[in-house]
Order: structure tokens, then C-alpha cells, then sequence
């Protein structure tokens, strides 16, 4: 059994490793860029969505509209109002203006207008043009710059470029882009250029060598370059920022100091003119005007929101984690606890994927550790409910072997699920074992030795209603989780004294068979050991033989042997010594007198004879119990008594006693008692000496003394007072009779009437016995 737990769990754990390393392993490659691209950007959208944020105070966008197309006409507008707005919003002394209107040719129709424009960008000092990307394939990349007049005279140049992704939504853009040796900052970089006063900032730099950025390769022109990789930090929808019309700011009708201090932006967001971009942010497919997406990137660069994103190890790590540690749970915990831990995991990865661009600035696609979430608990389910079908279908055939014929066959109620089947099968099973178990249980408890079922420690498991009732005095007290060497302490072996059991002998399983003990109530005990190890755990089946009553027997037998063999051929061996010798000598003793010994010896041998069948009549046979009154039975014994009494010349008499004693017993055997006592009195009172009896309720008990004055009994020498053949006056009192049966008859009659006999005495200081006999209780019923 042992070994097949083994091997499951061996099974157990190769299954895991198999499972925990193909799915990181797909985990990792669905990691990859590139892969669940919509799934991550679902997410990831989210997580834009939640930056939403109040537009920047120093933003303001300058949008050429609708309505200023319909009050100015058809684009192209003369460059002439173009220089107008120019002048209008330098009179407010904003801290710099972005016109985001290409102006890379010359206007041959009104050439005169160029140099207003100029003039204009020239005067103002704060005002950034935009470059764009022209020609694409080997050797054509160039940044095509706005007319050389227009470049010279603005304060800074930016491209406007930005990167969709394969959505065709615009989530990030490069921070530099250009030709090999000469790239061009972001439109919003050349304006906070120019806000913060630094130059040049209308010349390119050279880039470093091309190389991938955040795992994603270069772009294939190696004449273009783009650096920088950064997420569109979005504060809200198209028309989050405050606009003004076009129109108005020619007109003048704008507040006086609507751009004073601010970024001025100034760009195309009428229908079908400019640039038009898909965003995240975007509500009910609203597109947002390329200036509008150059403001939330300089919105985000004001507010200090800079969103990078996860580098390939942050990413596969942050994917890895939470499906290692959901593994890890289903190793360790329960079907519950790990899809509530596997569920908590998910929850918490989507969580803080949302979290973390806002955060900590980083980006990640957790979409590979949702799906690495998502197949964890029905992969590990389904290797377990195979193992679980496995199973039954090996412990059917083992509980068949073991003779539970459970046939596989449809019953009614069973369903056509093959692993529902098995669980009914196994559970008919079950229900025949513990049908068995409960047998066994119950026949253990009807076993009337005392039985002890341990663990190989002599922790108690299973106790039967003999061991309560012998190691507790009671039935109903659970024995089970309890030392057997602690309940056993006080029982030890008969010839050493020795602990019968003890946990070095239980662990080592060095205990004999069976051994004899006694324990602290006298009893003699036959512990039976026996090991079993056929379970799963090794353990100890004890059994306690109470064989007191047959030592008492061997005891008594033995006792009965020696009075047959020494007391009561004695006198008879005397009688054969007189006869031999008067045969022998005849005219040394006369007839009278042989005839006065034999009759003595005779009647010697007959009294021993008596004593003995009486003592062994009042152990075995039946009482005739009946009620009757102890005061009547004590008159009655002292009067057979006062001949006895008087030849000794000893005065025995009646102190005191109620008017009635009513008891229930056997009356001749009571009586018979009660003389073995007084003829004791009396024989071992001096001449003159006096025997007084009482009879006292004492403690709901009758108690019925008899006091001589005789020589007493020392302390040490009672507990062998009741014991059969004892005479313990032989060295005393030599010339008294007897054979030591006399109160081994009083002690065995009182305890088998359910009293108790007591003695209370000393040396030189006379004896007292009492016989203590229960009350009868008087029905209360009439007739």
C-alpha cells in the first residue's frame, strides 16, 4: 500500500513537471512580439484609457475647421493669413507656437506672401515647422524640410511622424527619427525646445548605429532611422484640449490673453484635411487630428507621464510568474483553493498590467500569462480526473481481488458517465467495507477480555467496552489518542517487578507474546502482545486476561491440597498410632482411655472436614436470600454461644441494638458467620474476659460488631486475616484449635451478601469485627 501511494505521487509530481514545462514553455513563446497582438491591445487600451487625465492649462490648439473653411475657402489658404495668425498669437507672447502646416515650397502664384510668412516667423522667434519623412527604399530617405526661407526663420523644426500599429490605430511614436547621420526630434520635443529657450533647435543630430528597440528589429531602410520607442501617454478623446477656430484668432475674437504663457498649437481638424488618426482613446470610432495627438504628447511630457514599452525579459517575466506560482498551487493546495488562488492570479495580473503604465511607466502585454492562466486549472483537472478514473478503476480491481465481487455492470440509476459508473461502483465498495468494518468494530467490542488496538508509538486507535470499563471504570470514556504504556503504568511483571509494557519495547517490537502481570488492584493479568504490520501503519493488538479467579483457584486448590495432605491426615494418623500401639503394649493404656483419644482425634478430623465443605459451600453455591432482621439473627448466635461462653468463663452480652434491623440475606449462612466470630471472641478472650456485640446504622449500612479482650491482632498481620489455612496465634496461643477457615468463611459470606468486614485491633489491645451488611429497602406498595 505503502508503495502504491509512493508511485502515485511519484506520478504525480513527473505529470506537474510535464505540465509546468510546457506551459511556461508556451507561455514564453506566445510571450514573443508580436503574438496575441489584438488580446494584448485590448488590454493595453484599457490601461491607456485609465491615464485619462484634465488637459495641461498651458495647451491651447489653434484648429483650422470646418467652420473656418466655410468663412475662408477652399485649402489652400494664401500664406499671407498664415502670417496674420502668426502676428495675432505673438502679440499674446505665448511661450511658443507649433504651426503643424507644411510649408516645403515656394508659393509661385503669391510670392510676396513667402515673405510675409517669413517675416512673420522671423519677428515671432518662437514659432516650430514640421518635417516629414519623403522618398521610401534603398537611398531615397530623406527628411523632406520646409522651404529654406521658412526652416531659417522658424525656431525649431519636428517631425510629426507617428507609428500604427498593424490595427491602424496610433498607440506610440518615435522621439527621433532622420536620415542615418541626421535625425529630427518630435515635434513636441523641438516645441519644449524652443519653450525652454535652448538652441539650435532647427538642426538634426546623428543617431547611434541602428539596433533593435524593446525586442522589435529595425525598420528595413537602413536610411531612415527611428529612436526612441514611447507610448502616446493619452489624457482623453479627440477635443480634450481647449481649441479655438482658426477663424476667430484672424478675426480677433479670442480672449486677450487666451495664449499668454502657453503652447500654441496650430493645425488641420476639418473633415478630409490633414492627418486623421484611430486612437485608443477614440469614442465610437471618432478619429483625432494629428495636431490633437501632437498635444497629448506634449500634454504628457508637461505632466511627466512618460510610458515605455516592457523590455522582452521585464515582459516574458512579468507572463512567467503568475503561471509558475498557479503551478506551484496546484501542487500544493486543494481543487478549490487553487482555482480560487489560479482565478485571484488572473484578476491580479490584469490588474496591474492596468496599473503599471500609469505606475511605473511600463507597458506590458500580459496576454500570454491570461491564456498561460486560463489552461493551468483545466490542463492540471484533466491529468487529475484521468489519474482519478486510474485509480478507481485499480482499486475495483484490487477490491475484487480481495474478494468484493463489485461487477461493473449498469445498475439502475447509474448514469452513462464511465467515471460517475466507477464512483458508484468504489462507493458500493466502501459501503460493503465499512458494513465490514462495523462488524469487526462491534465484535471487538463484545470481546469480553479487555482489547487494545496502538500504533507502533502505544497510542490507543480503537478500544474495546472491556478495556473502558477495565482501564477507566467506565464505558462511555474514549480511550482512543491515549498512552496504553501511561493507562498500563501499574501493571508489572510478577518475578521482576518490572513495567510489562513499555515505548522502548513498543518501538523496538521486542514484547513476548504473552506475559503475566499484576497490577495495582491485585489483579492477575495474561498480556497478550501481537504485532501487526499488514497496514499502512505498523501497530499493536493487546489483550488483557484477567486469570485472578483462576489463581485464586489454583491458590485455594493448592491450599486444599495441603489440609488433605497434612491437617486433616494428621489426626487420623494419630488414631492409627494409638491402635498400633495398644496392639503392640496393651496393658499401657486402658480401653476407656484409647477409646476418649480416638473419639478426639475423630472428631478433630471431623470438624477440619466440616469447616473446609462449608467454606467451599459458601464460595460456590447458590444463596437462598430472603428478608430478615440482623437483631434477631445476633440474639439468636450469642444464645448458641453462652455455653461455649460459660465454660471459658467469659461474659458475652448484647450492648445495644435497634429495634429492628432489616436486611436481605441468606439466614443459616449469617448465622453460621456470625458464630465463627463469637467462637473466636471467646477462645482467644482470657478467663473473666468479656465479648460485647452492637448492632449501629451506620452510613446506610447495617453494622454488626463483635469486641473481645483477647491478645489482638498486629497491623501487619491483617491483610492475611481472611486468607484461608491462616492461623496466625500459633506461637500465642498454641493450645487453641483450628485450622484458619473459620474467617475465611465470615469474609467470603459478608462480601457475597454485598457488604464488608472490617477488623480493628492492636497487640495487647483486644479485636473488633464488624460485619457491614446493607439495608433493606421497604417496598412502598401495600399487600
Amino acid at each position: 500500500m505503502l508503495s502504491f501511494a509512493r508511485d502515485r505521487g511519484q506520478r504525480r509530481r513527473l505529470e506537474w513537471t510535464l505540465l509546468a514545462a510546457a506551459l511556461l514553455g508556451l507561455v514564453a513563446w506566445l510571450s514573443a512580439p508580436g503574438s496575441l497582438v489584438r488580446t494584448n491591445h485590448l488590454v493595453q487600451d484599457l490601461g491607456l484609457r485609465l491615464l485619462s487625465r484634465p488637459a495641461h492649462p498651458d495647451i491651447a490648439v489653434v484648429a483650422i475647421d470646418d467652420r473656418s473653411i466655410a468663412a475662408i475657402g477652399r485649402w489652400p489658404w494664401r500664406r499671407a493669413l498664415h502670417a496674420e495668425v502668426i502676428h495675432r498669437l505673438s502679440a499674446q507672447n505665448p511661450r511658443v507656437i507649433g504651426m503643424d502646416v507644411l510649408f516645403n515650397e515656394e508659393d509661385l502664384d503669391y510670392p510676396q506672401d513667402d515673405v510675409l510668412l517669413a517675416d512673420a516667423l522671423q519677428r515671432s522667434g518662437r514659432v516650430v515647422l514640421p518635417l516629414v519623412r519623403r522618398g521610401y527604399g534603398a537611398g531615397g530617405d530623406a527628411a523632406e524640410l520646409p522651404w529654406p526661407t521658412f526652416a531659417q526663420a522658424a525656431a525649431g523644426l519636428g517631425h510629426v511622424h507617428v507609428a500604427p500599429d498593424g490595427d491602424g490605430v496610433v498607440r506610440s511614436l518615435y522621439l527621433h527619427e532622420g536620415p542615418e547621420d541626421a535625425a529630427w526630434p518630435h515635434f513636441s520635443l523641438a516645441m519644449q525646445c524652443v519653450a525652454d529657450r535652448k538652441s539650435p533647435c532647427n538642426s538634426a543630430a546623428p543617431l547611434p548605429a541602428p539596433q533593435s528597440v524593446h525586442g522589435q528589429p529595425p525598420p528595413a531602410s537602413a536610411g531612415w532611422q527611428r529612436m526612441g520607442r514611447t507610448l502616446v501617454p493619452f489624457a482623453g478623446g479627440p477635443s480634450h484640449f481647449t481649441t479655438y477656430s482658426y477663424i476667430d484668432v484672424l478675426r480677433g475674437d479670442v480672449p486677450q490673453d487666451a495664449f499668454r504663457g502657453k503652447y500654441v498649437l496650430v493645425g488641420a481638424a476639418a473633415s478630409g484635411l490633414g492627418d486623421m488618426f484611430a486612437t485608443p482613446v477614440g469614442q465610437q470610432s471618432r478619429l483625432m487630428p494629428g495636431v490633437e495627438v501632437v498635444s497629448h504628447v506634449l500634454d504628457g511630457r508637461l505632466a511627466g507621464v512618460d510610458i515605455k514599452p516592457a523590455s522582452r525579459p521585464l515582459n516574458l517575466a512579468f507572463n512567467l510568474l503568475p503561471v509558475a506560482c498557479a503551478l506551484v498551487s496546484l501542487l500544493l493546495l486543494g481543487p478549490l483553493a487553487a482555482l480560487l488562488t489560479t482565478a485571484g492570479l488572473a484578476a491580479a495580473t490584469l490588474v496591474l498590467s492596468l496599473a503599471l503604465p500609469g505606475a511605473a511607466g511600463v507597458q506590458v502585454a500580459p496576454s500570454a500569462a491570461l491564456v498561460g492562466l486560463a489552461l493551468a486549472y483545466p490542463l492540471w483537472s484533466w491529468r487529475r480526473l484521468s489519474a482519478a478514473a486510474d485509480f478507481l478503476r485499480l482499486e475495483m480491481e484490487r477490491l475484487q481481488q480481495d474478494g468484493l465481487h463489485m461487477r461493473a455492470r449498469k445498475r439502475p440509476g447509474d448514469t452513462t458517465d464511465f467515471l460517475e459508473r466507477r464512483i458508484n461502483a468504489v462507493e458500493r465498495a466502501s459501503r460493503q467495507l465499512r458494513e465490514l468494518h462495523h462488524f469487526v468494530s462491534q465484535s471487538l467490542q463484545q470481546l469480553p477480555a479487555p482489547t487494545l488496538v496502538c500504533d507502533a508509538q502505544g497510542i490507543i486507535l480503537l478500544s474495546n467496552l472491556a478495556a473502558r470499563i477495565h482501564v477507566a471504570g467506565d464505558a462511555e470514556v474514549s480511550l482512543k489518542g491515549l498512552s496504553a504504556v501511561e493507562l498500563l503504568h501499574d501493571l508489572v511483571h510478577m518475578g521482576t517487578h518490572q513495567p510489562v509494557l513499555t515505548h522502548e519495547g513498543l518501538r523496538k517490537a521486542d514484547l513476548p507474546d504473552q506475559v503475566e502481570g499484576r497490577d495495582a488492584k491485585d489483579r492477575s493479568l495474561l498480556v497478550q502482545c501481537k504485532p501487526f504490520t499488514d497496514l499502512a501503519q505498523a501497530g499493536w493488538l493487546i489483550t488483557l486476561v484477567d486469570i485472578t479467579d483462576m489463581r485464586r483457584a489454583l491458590q485455594q486448590r493448592d491450599q486444599a491440597m495441603h489440609f488433605i495432605s497434612h491437617d486433616i491426615r494428621a489426626p487420623n494418623a494419630s488414631i492409627l498410632t494409638l491402635l498400633e500401639m495398644h496392639r503392640a503394649y496393651p496393658d499401657r493404656m486402658s480401653a476407656a482411655e484409647l477409646m476418649q483419644r480416638i473419639e478426639r482425634y475423630a472428631r478433630t478430623s471431623l470438624g477440619m472436614a466440616e469447616n473446609f465443605v462449608k467454606l467451599a459451600s459458601a464460595q460456590a453455591q447458590e444463596y437462598r436470600m430472603a428478608p430478615l432482621d440482623l437483631v434477631a439473627v445476633l440474639a439468636e448466635t450469642v444464645d448458641d454461644a453462652w455455653a461455649q461462653a460459660r465454660d471459658a468463663e467469659v461474659d458475652i452480652s448484647i450492648t445495644h441494638t435497634p429495634d429492628t434491623a432489616p436486611s436481605l440475606g441468606d439466614r443459616a449462612l449469617l448465622c453460621r458467620a456470625l458464630a465463627n466470630v463469637l467462637n473466636n471472641a471467646v477462645k482467644f478472650s482470657p478467663v473473666g474476659g468479656k465479648v460485647l456485640c452492637a448492632i449501629a446504622l451506620q452510613g446506610g449500612r447495617w453494622v454488626v460488631s463483635v469486641r473481645d479482650q483477647g491478645p489482638g491482632i498486629a497491623p501487619e498481620l491483617q491483610g492475611q486475616l481472611f486468607a484461608p489455612f491462616q492461623r496466625l496465634h500459633d506461637r500465642s496461643h498454641p493450645s487453641v484449635a483450628g485450622i484458619g477457615l473459620g474467617l475465611a468463611l465470615v469474609h467470603t459470606v459478608v462480601q457475597r451478601h454485598g457488604g464488608t468486614l472490617e477488623v480493628d485491633s492492636d497487640v495487647g489491645q483486644g479485636a473488633e469485627f464488624r460485619l457491614v451488611l446493607p439495608v433493606r429497602v421497604r417496598s412502598s406498595t401495600a399487600g
